[in-house]
């Protein structure tokens, strides 16, 4: 039985992943800024009042899991805004920053500690963040930030694969969540697709960015 550790599980996609992981059998822990009552009846353990743009409050985290080995991190914590050229607001843009690049970053080397050999981490990220990908324009803060979490994800990937932690970032898909409006795949489908990455993903495939649905996707 796996101990799973899941930012961002109060709601969306990370809520789901608790939800399904729990009831496979794994020990799941789940934080949050505050939980909600879908994540009570989980099944999760929860870990209430983590700020993943908070240094102090992830420090705390590492403290109180200090005596625990994690043995997949699963990056989940996000947010999403609408800024078109004509629209930009650069606070929104540096938050977005914030928890969707820096917050992975954050948790993953604070968390350093818990990971062992054979651990994975897996960073929950968007193919808007492909440049290669980007046809439409706009989104500048959701594809800048996923980008910039793309760039985190690959280089923990070579400065962990001596330690044997693998990383790896994943697409959910457009999920219909609060996030995005309600449009898009059920996040049931989703999160079953992510659970079949975190069990496949393998060492050898460290620093790679995949699709939920199984193909590589480019940078």
């Amino acid at each position: 039985m796996p101990n799973v550790l899941i930012t961002g599980g109060n709601r969306g996609i990370g809520l789901e992943l608790c939800r399904q992981l729990a009831r496979r059998g794994d020990r799941v822990i789940a934080t949050c800024r505050e939980a909600s009552p879908e994540l009570h009846a989980s099944g999760a353990e929860i870990q209430a009042g983590v700020e993943v743009t908070d240094q102090a409050s992830v420090d705390a985290l590492s403290e109180r899991l200090r005596n625990e080995s994690i043995d997949i991190l699963v990056n989940c914590a996000g947010i999403l805004s609408n800024e078109p050229l004509d629209g930009l607001d650069f606070d929104r843009i540096r938050r977005q920053f914030e928890v969707n690049a820096l917050g992975p970053l954050r948790i993953t080397s604070t968390l350093r500690s818990s990971l062992h050999s054979g651990s994975k981490v897996f960073i929950i990220t968007s193919r808007m963040g492909s440049i290669e990908d980007n046809t439409s324009g706009g989104m500048y803060g959701y594809r800048m930030s996923k980008a910039a979490v793309n760039a985190v994800g690959r280089s923990l990937a070579h400065d962990l694969r001596a330690e044997g932690i693998g990383v790896f970032l994943l697409h959910p898909g457009m999920v219909a969540t609060d996030m995005t409006g309600r449009k898009g795949i059920p996040p049931e489908k989703s999160a079953a697709n992510l659970i079949h990455r975190i069990d496949a993903l393998t060492m050898d495939q460290s620093g790679s960015f995949w699709h939920a649905e199984g193909t590589v996707l480019p940078w």
